[in-house]
């Protein structure tokens, strides 16, 4: 009755005021709620190859981009002074052989004669320290040679791991020295095919972002393209820089077609939330308020009886919005994005439909909103036309109260 009632007496006034109205249409389509960050591409295990050793590099049998498999050969140092150090060990190792063979032969003499009482236990004790030294002298000597052996053995580099050689630091005959940090000869990725993005994601966003979400991303060298990934790791750990605190967002990538290449720049963009096949209208619709000096000429026009229906409808939605505002109940602006079937309610609000020369409002429920567009529930149809905005010299810089919702703070839902 009381919408029924304002529609007519809007429908005069439209005429005598000669406001011209922006239109809106309500559309089916998606809405998506994101984030955009940006990173870098980088294989899922990529391992440096070093040398324990050093030397002369020989040979070099890969080079970049070649595929390897784990085991395989990919550089060889040259081996004399590793070889000449091998000799020596085994050198070393017979001599002290010989050692503990001459006091074992020495402390036998000396042990018979002292069960005889023939010599001193100064004697003896002499004999079998000789022996104990000659020993351990010998163990010192086989560990010497196993040594000898792994460096001769490290001198010839494989794989790790199966994958690509992305880099390779070295040339022949150039020198390493591992004395104190293992030099990078070659670095390999294990595959390729299988990628990751590093993502920085600001602290802002970092609580929208969950594991598991949907996640596209271009680079520049394929301009127009979209790539696709899921996230599968949020790291803990937060990075500052410049005062801005980010956190590392880990995203696995598919790259079949090997287009992907490491070091690439990502510009992602992670899917938060979203709704598909629903009807939307633009956000401009939501908030937009016939002017004061409208709602004044036409409350003067109504009759007592549903002006002071009107009157009591806007003071009870005006007294929700208190609560609203004291913390009794969900800030307004806070439930208006929801999406159907979450947490509470979606927020009530009013469009104002076009009808013929006129409009009228509706109320709807408000959804899911990226900004520019938001999903709504009621009664209406895919291809009405509503108000966003209007031309006219009876707009003020502050919207009126629409008495057909609650007040809302203007630019917000």
């Amino acid at each position: 009755m009381l919408l029924a009632a304002a529609y007519f007496i809007y429908r005069g006034m439209n005429k005598s005021t000669g406001i011209e109205w922006k239109f809106g249409v309500v559309e089916k389509g998606d809405i998506l709620n994101t984030v955009t960050a940006t990173g870098s591409l980088s294989a899922v295990a990529t391992v440096q190859v070093g040398t324990q050793v050093s030397g002369t590099i020989d040979r070099i049998l890969v080079d970049f981009n070649d595929r390897v498999r784990q085991g395989q050969v990919i550089a060889i140092l040259d081996t004399t002074y590793l070889a000449a150090s091998l000799q020596d060990a085994w050198a070393s190792f017979h001599r002290n052989e010989v050692q503990v063979r001459q006091t074992k032969r020495e402390f036998d003499r000396t042990n018979l004669l002292f069960e005889q009482k023939v010599v001193a236990e100064a004697d003896y004790d002499l004999a079998l320290t000789a022996y104990e030294t000659a020993l351990t002298n010998l163990k010192s000597s086989e560990a010497a040679l196993n040594r000898a052996r792994i460096n001769l053995k490290y001198a010839t580099i494989t794989a790790p791991i199966s994958g690509i050689v992305v880099s390779r630091a070295v040339d022949v005959g150039q020198t390493v020295a591992a004395s104190f940090n293992t030099p990078t000869l070659f670095t390999i990725a294990n595959d390729l095919t299988k990628m990751q993005v590093q993502a920085s994601v600001d602290e802002a966003d970092i609580g929208k972002v969950a594991v598991d979400q949907r996640v596209t991303f271009t680079v520049d060298a394929y301009p127009g393209q979209s790539f696709n990934g899921r996230i599968s790791q949020i790291r803990l750990l937060p990075t500052v820089v410049q005062n801005v605190v980010n956190y590392t967002v880990i995203i696995d990538v598919p790259n079949p077609d090997m287009k992907l290449l490491p070091g690439m720049t990502a510009n992602i963009t992670i899917v938060t939330d979203q709704v598909t096949g629903v009807l939307k209208v633009p956000s401009t619709a939501l908030r937009f308020r016939p002017p004061q000096e409208y709602i004044t000429a036409m409350m003067k026009t109504l009759p007592d009886s549903v002006r002071q229906r009107w009157e009591r409808f806007q003071q009870r939605m005006s007294g929700g919005q208190e609560v609203a505002r004291s913390g009794g109940q969900e800030r307004q602006e806070d439930r208006a994005g929801r999406r159907w079937g979450g947490e509470g309610r979606p927020e009530m609000s009013t469009i104002w439909v076009k009808s013929g020369d006129n409009i009228m409002p509706r109320r709807v429920r408000a959804g899911l909103s990226d900004g520019t567009y938001t999903q709504i529930l009621g009664k209406v149809e895919e291809g009405e036309e509503v108000v966003t905005g209007m031309n006219s010299g009876m707009a003020s810089s502050t919207q009126p109260t629409n008495p057909f919702a609650p007040q809302m703070q203007r630019g917000r839902r």
